[in-house]
């Protein structure tokens, strides 16, 4: 196992495909369309309808969900000029991301909902539909690259330009979706300035559409009153190193591990320090603080791993990222009774049961698993 690695460039299709578009209303998957068509392939965009009421997710230009998004999407088809349809996604997405994503909360967790909506509604129910419909791909704005060798065989590399690189939110594919994935986007060095400068050259008015940002199905960003409105308010204490209560909270579900601000702690701590989020009980309604020593995990289990391509065969050194817009750290992990068992070289901060842990050998994604336990430097916590 080698932590560098050179890739080998994608191949040119041998022949035109019948493409998906994905097409969310933003310009990264205008420009994708525009280029699969440009390719030569036969392109039929499609924009998904993933609330049964579009006004509740975010408007103004920061979502990817909304009625306007689905309007800038089809007068971005009309431009490039290709079919264009709205699918019905808006059940699926409740159950598999919504509903997934208040139960990982309420169970002291905290999940990605942009991970599991690729895994469960662009890759999965969307890739499935267009199978079935008699498409060969699907095709996303995303940042990352689908590498063919020799044998045939597919992997998955972040993208040419590491500032852009989207390959953590992918690592949930397996070898089947990478088959039939494509990410136009992926091997270019450009900026996001001459992305934009492509889509205005293409005449897609979202050229200067702004990007979307945090989460498209909590309307007003503020996520600990989405879980309040639907777990209700369950006050508890929020106790210190040694079980000292130092306040008290509304829903151990409002916290995160490693969360510094809106502690409600009304009693300073020892050394004057800060304090933040170590632990999260759900089943004593209890949030645990301490200094940010105490957050430096060592090593980790996750569990429910999904390899693009075939699973590891005893430990190995890997890079890791654990955050979509994290650095990487190294690790050996290993596979062991089907959960994966990481050490980190050095400590890390800001781990948390329910995010994800991607490896990669070089810029090639060697799979995903879901962050079960964490093993801290200091002892008990």
């Amino acid at each position: 196992m080698t932590l560098t690695e050179t890739p080998q460039r994608p191949e040119p299709s041998p022949r035109p495909l019948r493409v998906l578009a994905a097409m969310s209303g933003g310009v990264d998957s205008a420009v994708a369309a525009a280029r699969a068509a440009e390719a030569g392939h036969d392109v039929t965009g499609v924009h998904l309808a993933l609330s049964a009421n579009p006004q509740s997710f975010r408007t103004g230009a920061r979502g990817c969900c909304t009625i306007e998004d689905s309007r800038d999407a089809r007068r971005a088809a009309d431009v490039i000029g290709i079919p264009f349809y709205v699918w019905d996604l808006a059940e699926r997405f409740r159950e598999d991301v919504v509903e997934d994503f208040v139960a990982e909360y309420e169970a002291g967790r905290t999940p990605n909902p942009c991970l599991r909506c690729n895994e469960k509604i662009k890759f999965a129910a969307l890739l499935d539909k267009a199978l079935a419909l008699g498409f060969d791909a699907v095709v996303t704005g995303h940042y990352a690259k689908v590498i063919v060798k020799e044998d045939g065989t597919r992997e998955l590399h972040r993208a040419s330009d590491m500032a852009k690189d989207q390959s953590y939110v992918l690592g949930v594919l397996d070898d089947r979706q990478l088959a039939h994935a494509m990410f136009p986007l992926g091997d270019t060095l450009t900026t996001k300035e001459e992305i934009r400068a492509e889509a205005e050259q293409r005449g897609l008015a979202v050229a200067k559409k702004p990007d979307s940002h945090d989460i498209c199905f909590i309307a007003d960003g503020d996520t600990q009153g989405f879980l309040a409105a639907r777990l209700g308010k369950a006050e508890g204490e929020i106790v210190d190193e040694s079980g000292a209560v130092v306040g008290t909270h509304e829903g151990a579900y409002g916290y995160t591990i490693g969360q510094r601000k809106g502690l409600r702690i009304g009693t300073p701590a020892p050394d004057g320090k800060p304090r933040y989020v170590l632990d999260i009980s759900p089943v004593d309604n209890t949030v645990t603080v301490g200094p940010a020593a105490a957050l430096d995990v060592t090593g980790l289990t996750a569990i429910k791993p999904r390899w693009c391509g075939a699973a590891p065969t005893g430990p190995g050194t890997y890079t890791a990222q654990l955050r979509a817009h994290g650095g990487e750290t190294e690790v050996t992990a290993d596979l062991v009774d089907g959960a994966l068992h990481v050490s980190f070289t050095e400590p890390v901060r800001g781990v948390a049961p329910g995010q994800a842990i991607v490896l990669y050998d070089g810029t090639r994604v060697v799979g995903s698993a879901t962050i079960a336990t964490t093993e801290r430097v200091t002892a008990g916590v």
